[in-house]
């Protein structure tokens, strides 16, 4: 009865969080702190500080599950985090986050050497016309320019349109090289630094157990520890890598408590911070990048026999075949990569938008009725949604564990002949 309340709480808890987090950061496409929500109307540049009241529960999805230079502990609590940022004409620049000054929705209300932070990301100035050094900003707006949003920031009545972060997706996902570079140290790159440290102490807990309590009942992190790791031992590793599963079997344990780890880190409810790990692409295709390395490196004279030679096949259905296994090396790891990353974001989407629920009922907080008709619906969907993510981070993390050893299994196999 008690883990039941203890569940039951916490998953209230969790959804307070997250409604306070999603009034707060209500409307990103076009929005600015309250205190500059009256700002006059600048007729000269006509430009302007609008606040629209009119909640977006998409926008404030995509908020939650972005990556930020900033590491939000509670309502406009935020944790500063190093920035390391490089423009080309501008040299290195270094400081904490805290140095923008945030204001609400996690808006700097300084600039930085050109630099300015907007929705707890770091941003540039397009205009080489913009002051260097520290100087105070008004707000930030945006504008249409095609299908894109352009995010502005206005400096003494001005207008000045921001450069996003550069990204090597060869604008596939709408980004490409812009006027900087980060490499700062990001609330998911916290996360990850928080799980190794909180993975290290659990690891190094067990260890200390078994040297200290040889011969007895596991007890503790050893409790918890051993059963899986024997699973995936023997449920996982043996069974696809026969003889040489000792030799992989360090690399399928550290993905596995890896992912599992950043996965049950984004499950805390007191925790609205923690970032979405394992739900940003760069990270999911790191893992992958490592399992398609080992696997290649790993492949025997029969796996690429298979792939470019297929023993026994007709020369004209080698033509054919060839490119579909050629192929097939490269879209394993890609579905491997999309698989754990579209999983975990969508869990976490359906989640805020069940939360969202209670303001677009409810009017952003113009109806009480609402606002308690839509609590109703969304605190069961809620609860209900936070269980199924709790399954499912132990799930994603065991099928990304046993797709990585049967792709192993499938490069080390030995070819059997047809006697044998």
């Amino acid at each position: 009865m008690r883990k039941i309340f203890i569940t039951l709480f916490s998953a209230l808890l969790f959804t307070f969080v997250l409604s306070a987090q999603g009034h707060e950061g209500h409307d990103h496409d076009d929005q600015t702190t309250h205190e500059h929500a009256d700002a006059t109307e600048h007729d000269d540049h006509g430009c302007a500080c609008h606040h629209d009241e009119k909640y977006d529960a998409g926008a404030t999805a995509f908020h939650h599950i972005a990556d930020a230079n900033t590491f939000r502990i509670w309502g406009d609590l935020y944790l500063p985090l190093p920035c390391i940022l490089y423009a080309p004409e501008a040299g290195l620049s270094t400081f904490m986050s805290s140095k923008f000054e945030l204001g609400g929705h996690g808006d700097g209300t300084k600039a930085i050497d050109r630099f300015v932070l907007h929705h707890g990301t770091v941003m540039r100035v397009a205009d080489d016309k913009f002051p260097m050094g520290e100087v105070a900003v008004e707000c930030f707006t945006s504008r249409k320019e095609g299908d894109e949003d352009v995010f502005q920031v206005i400096y003494q009545g001005q207008c000045y349109d921001l450069h996003k972060k550069s990204t090597l997706d060869g604008g596939v996902l709408g980004g490409g090289i812009t006027s900087y570079y980060d490499f700062s140290i990001t609330k998911n790159v916290f996360t990850m630094i928080l799980g190794l440290i909180l993975l290290l102490w659990l690891f190094g807990s067990a260890a200390k157990a078994y040297t200290t309590r040889d011969g007895q009942a596991p007890k503790g992190a050893q409790s918890f520890l051993e059963p899986v790791f024997v699973f995936i031992r023997d449920e996982v590793a043996i069974p696809f890598l026969g003889d040489k599963y000792e030799k992989y079997l360090p690399f399928l344990m550290s993905i596995f408590f890896f992912i599992l780890g950043m996965n049950l880190i984004g499950q805390i409810p007191f925790f609205p911070g923690s970032g979405n790990v394992t739900g940003n692409l760069a990270v999911t295709m790191a893992l992958t990048l490592f399992v398609f390395i080992i696997v290649q490196f790993s492949g025997n004279k029969h796996y690429w026999e298979h792939i470019f030679w297929m023993p026994g096949v007709p020369a004209w259905v080698k033509i054919i075949l060839t490119p579909v296994e050629v192929l097939g090396v490269f879209i394993k790891p890609v579905t491997l990569m999309l698989r754990l990353f579209a999983n975990i974001t969508a869990g976490h989407i359906v989640i805020i938008i069940f939360v969202s629920l209670i303001f677009i009922f409810g009017d952003a907080g113009e109806s009480v009725a609402g606002s308690i008709g839509g609590g109703i619906i969304a605190v069961p969907l809620t609860l209900f949604m936070m269980a199924i993510e709790l399954l499912v981070a132990f799930i994603q993390a065991f099928v990304f564990c046993i797709l990585a050893a049967s792709y192993l299994g499938a490069a080390t196999e030995e070819h059997h002949s047809e006697h044998h």
